[in-house]
């Protein structure tokens, strides 16, 4: 486990704009003192990073507009946030394993926990997509709260 963190240290929302990121700041606004600094972190993928798209030639208006997609979509959770009872901020990252940048991003922050909706995959689309929320709950060393869409 990681050192306590800081009393001021920030809440980390991983928001991909689905419903079951907004669920999961909803639930943290009934579930953690609010008042508390947070930091909303959206990660896009890189085309390069999708299997044979790394092949093709990306052109910069197409990097342009996915950046600021996650830009937008990052801004949606702040205001999702803020209206949760928390003192939120943007951050947007670039990774191709998306769960890895989560668990960067809490460390470099110092992370009180990281919040993060779960999709509930299972089956055959958890064997094939796998889950962001499971990866960061085994790779992360701080406490994390992974909710479900009720």
């Amino acid at each position: 486990m990681a050192a306590d963190p800081a009393p001021d240290s920030p809440v980390l929302f991983a928001y991909d704009g689905s419903d079951h990121a907004k669920a999961a700041i909803e639930q943290a606004g009934r579930q953690l003192r609010t008042g508390r600094p947070a930091v909303v972190l959206t990660v896009w993928l890189p085309l390069q990073s999708i299997p044979f798209a790394r092949l093709a030639v990306i052109p910069d208006e197409v990097a342009e507009a996915m950046d600021e997609a996650a830009r937008e979509t990052a801004a949606e959770g702040v205001e999702l946030a803020n209206a949760a009872g928390f003192d939120a901020e943007p951050l947007i990252e670039v990774g191709s394993a998306v769960w890895e940048r989560i668990v960067q991003v809490a460390d470099e922050n110092d992370a009180a926990v990281v919040v993060i909706g779960s999709h509930g995959r299972s089956g055959v689309s958890y064997a094939a997509m796998g889950s962001v929320a499971t990866a960061v709950a085994h790779h992360i060393k701080r406490p994390v709260l992974i909710t479900r869409k009720a």
